[in-house]
C-alpha cells in the first residue's frame, strides 16, 4: 500500500550502511591518491565498525527510518543535518577520547566525516527519492466518510511517493443504490483496490456484493479502511470506531512474557530516574530558591489505570501548583501561573517528570503508555470526548506513542485544544492496540531523542 513499510525502512538502512563503507573506501583513496589495498581497507573497516553500528542507531532514535522520513522531504534536510552533526560529534568522541581506538594518521578521520556526510545527503535526499518513487499508482476507490476520511484522500493524492491514488470516494448509504455503477468504475478505470468503512451499518446490505467482488471474482482486492488509514498516520481513525473495535482489540490480556519484561524494563527504568533526580535534586531545588524562593515539587491527582487514581511528585515547573479542577481557570490567573525560568529548563528536559520513579517503582505507572491526565483535566475531556477514558484500559507511562508523533501548535509542549486531543487519543488507541516490547523499545528510544534536543516529532 503506502510506501514506509518495513521493506522501505530495510532498503534505507542497508543504503545507509553501504553508503558508510563506500566513504570509508573514498576517504583512503582521496587520503592516499590510489586504490586502497584490500589489506589496508579491512584494517580501517575493523577500527570503523564502531561507528557502523552507532549511526544507524542515533538515525534510529531520529525517526530516519519512519514513514515520515520516507515520505516528506520538506523536512528532511535539517533533520538528516542535526543528525550528522550529532554523528560527528560522536565519532570525534569515540576517536580522540578513547586512544585504542583511534587511527593515524587523525586526517583520515577528517576526510572521512566530509565524505560520509556528502554521501548521506546524496543518497537520502537524491538516490533513494528515485529509487522509491511509484512507476504507476494504484488505483483505488474508498467507500466511507468522515474527516479521517477526508485527511487520508488529502495525505495520499498529494503526494505522489505513496504507490496508491484515490480515484473516487462514495459515500456509505450511495454505495447500495448506486452498486452497479461502481462495479462499471473499477472496470473501466482499471481500479484494483476498494477501501471499505465495513463497520459503517450502511454498508452491511452489501457486504454480501462487496465480498463477492473481490474475494470470489477477484476483480479487485478488498481493504479495511481503519487499516489503510492506521498505515498512512501511525494512528486510529476516531470517528470510524464503534463499539465493537474495543471489544475485539482490548478482551485478550497480553502476553505473559510481555507483561513481566515490561515490568522488569519499568523497575530498571524508574531505578535510573530515581538516581537522576537524586543528582539534580539539590540543584534545582537552589535554583528554586534564587529564582522564587516556591516549593521544590508539586502533588497531582492524575488517573490511574481502569480509572483508579494516583497521586504522582513533579518538579515545580509554573509559579503555583494548577490542580486542573472540575472548572476553568479564570483569565487572570492563567495570567500570572506562568511558567518560571528553571521551570522553562526543567519541561524541555523532562526532568519535572522524573520525581514519578516512585509511582513506576510501586507499579502504578509505566514507562510507557498513554499519558495520564490530572483528574479535574481529563473528567472535563472524558464529557466532550467519546471513549476517552477507555485509553485507561493499559497502565499509563510518562511517555508514550502520541508523545513521540503529535506535533503540537506553535508554542505547545503539550495538546492544548480538544482537536490536540482528539489526535492524541487516536495515537494512544494505536498504542493500545499494537503495544509489544519492540514498540515499547522504539518510543524509549526517541524519547531519548527529544528529551536531548528537543526538535520536531521526527
Amino acid at each position: 500500500m503506502a510506501l514506509g513499510g518495513k521493506r522501505a525502512a530495510v532498503l534505507l538502512f542497508l543504503g545507509d550502511v553501504a553508503v558508510f563503507v563506500l566513504s570509508l573506501w573514498l576517504t583512503l583513496f582521496i587520503r592516499y591518491a590510489e586504490v586502497p589495498s584490500v589489506a589496508l581497507f579491512i584494517d580501517h573497516i575493523r577500527v570503523f565498525a564502531g561507528l557502523f553500528i552507532l549511526w544507524p542507531i542515533v538515525f534510529y532514535m531520529a525517526g530516519l527510518y519512519s514513514k515520515r522520513a520516507m515520505l516528506f522531504k520538506s523536512a528532511l534536510p535539517s533533520v538528516l543535518m542535526r543528525t550528522q552533526l550529532l554523528n560527528v560529534a560522536l565519532a570525534a568522541l569515540l576517536f580522540f577520547l578513547v586512544p585504542t581506538l583511534g587511527i593515524a594518521p587523525k586526517t583520515n578521520l577528517a576526510i572521512y566525516l566530509i565524505v560520509s556526510l556528502i554521501g548521506v545527503f546524496l543518497w537520502r535526499l537524491w538516490i533513494f527519492p528515485r529509487w522509491s518513487q511509484p512507476a504507476l499508482r494504484e488505483r483505488a476507490i474508498v467507500i466511507g466518510e468522515g474527516d479521517e476520511v477526508d485527511a487520508l484522500v488529502r495525505e495520499v493524492n498529494e503526494n505522489p511517493r505513496y504507490h496508491i491514488v484515490f480515484q473516487a470516494v462514495m459515500l456509505p448509504r450511495d454505495a447500495q443504490p448506486h452498486f452497479d455503477e461502481l462495479l462499471a468504475t473499477i472496470v473501466r478505470e482499471h481500479v484494483s483496490m476498494l477501501i471499505v468503512d465495513v463497520d459503517d451499518e450502511a454498508i452491511a446490505p452489501i457486504l454480501p456484493r462487496i465480498y463477492d467482488t473481490t474475494l470470489m471474482k477477484r476483480e479487485c482486492s478488498l481493504v479495511h479502511l481503519h487499516d489503510i488509514y492506521e498505515e498512512v498516520f501511525d494512528r486510529v481513525p476516531l470517528s470510524l470506531l464503534r463499539y465493537e473495535w474495543f471489544l475485539k482489540n482490548f478482551s485478550a490480556a497480553p502476553s505473559l512474557f510481555y507483561t513481566w519484561a515490561k515490568r522488569a524494563i519499568d523497575i530498571a527504568g524508574g531505578v535510573v530516574m530515581g538516581l537522576v533526580t537524586l543528582i539534580a535534586l539539590p540543584l534545582v531545588y537552589i535554583a528554586m530558591k534564587i529564582e522564587d524562593g516556591g516549593p521544590l515539587f508539586i502533588a497531582q491527582e492524575r488517573f490511574g489505570q481502569f480509572g483508579s487514581r494516583v497521586s504522582v511528585l513533579k518538579f515545580r515547573s509554573m509559579s503555583f501548583n494548577d490542580k486542573a479542577s472540575g472548572t476553568w481557570l479564570a483569565e487572570d490567573a492563567r495570567k500570572e501561573n506562568r511558567v518560571t525560568r528553571v521551570g522553562s529548563f526543567l519541561r524541555k528536559t523532562s526532568l519535572d517528570e522524573f520525581p514519578q520513579f516512585i509511582n513506576i517503582l510501586r507499579g502504578e505507572l509505566s514507562l510507557i503508555g498513554p499519558r495520564n491526565d490530572i483528574v479535574g483535566l481529563g473528567e472535563r475531556l472524558a464529557q466532550s470526548l467519546p471513549f476517552y477514558m477507555t485509553r485507561y484500559l493499559v497502565k499509563p507511562g510518562i511517555t508514550g506513542w502520541a508523545q513521540i508523533n503529535q506535533q503540537y501548535e506553535q508554542g505547545n509542549i503539550s495538546p492544548q485544544s480538544i482537536e490536540e486531543t482528539k489526535t492524541r487519543l487516536a495515537y494512544d488507541f494505536y498504542y493500545m492496540q499494537h503495544r509489544s516490547l519492540g514498540l515499547d523499545i522504539l518510543i524509549a528510544l526517541r524519547t531519548v531523542k527529544r528529551m536531548l534536543f528537543r526538535v520536531s516529532s521526527w
